[in-house]
């Protein structure tokens, strides 16, 4: 055997070799380690809701034959009905809207006149429908102050409602001014009343 063919062989039992080492080198296990684990997210609720009908919620019921100076009183309890899984809200604001409309609603100035109070207590409820009127044997204080009926998120000031649980015994107010014109005569508005709660300001849990 001659030198240059002895090179060859001798070169390829070297390729061989490295690769039988390479080959070798996958049947060694490797080092491992590892942990897990779980938790439950859950969502809390906003949920408010005005009282059953009757004492508790008279927005439903209307009023007819109103003239220049009249007023129009109705209460409803606003109850945060969110449970024990729920959180207290940042704020509850008001949209009042009117369909079918008139001059009695689109009037800003003489026309209807909306003033929101609360009481500390049930009010006292007198009178014949729908001509109720209510008395506050506890504490009044405004949550929304006089001004035209229509209006969009109207912020109401002070409200035990936005704790989960707790409940605001409103009482609200229309009026319609003595100086309402002629041509508010005959006229009809069905006023809507639509309470939005708003979740707590978000932050870490």
């Amino acid at each position: 055997m001659d030198r240059k063919t002895l090179k060859r062989l001798m070169g390829s039992f070297t390729v061989v070799g490295a690769a039988a080492a390479m080959a070798g080198l996958g049947t060694f296990a490797t080092f491992t380690s590892s942990t897990s684990a779980t938790h439950t997210i859950s969502s809390g609720t906003v949920s408010i809701a005005l009282g059953a009908t009757g004492s508790a919620n008279r927005l439903t019921v209307g009023a007819s034959n109103v003239v220049p100076g009249d007023t129009i009183q109705r209460a409803a309890d606003l109850i945060n009905n969110g449970g024990a899984s729920a959180d207290n809200l940042s704020g509850i604001v008001l949209t009042t809207t009117a369909s079918p409309s008139s001059l009695l609603d689109t009037e800003a100035t003489n026309g209807l006149q909306m003033t929101i109070e609360k009481c500390s207590v049930p009010w006292t409820e007198a009178g014949t429908a729908p001509a109720y009127t209510y008395t506050c044997s506890g504490t009044t204080s405004t949550v929304l102050a006089s001004r035209a009926v229509i209006g969009a998120a109207l912020p109401l000031s002070g409200l035990s409602s936005l704790t989960t649980g707790s409940t605001d015994h409103l009482r609200v107010t229309l009026t319609l001014p003595t100086a309402a014109p002629n041509t508010m005569q005959g006229l009809t508005s069905t006023i809507s009343y639509n309470f939005v709660g708003t979740q707590r300001v978000a932050g870490s849990k």
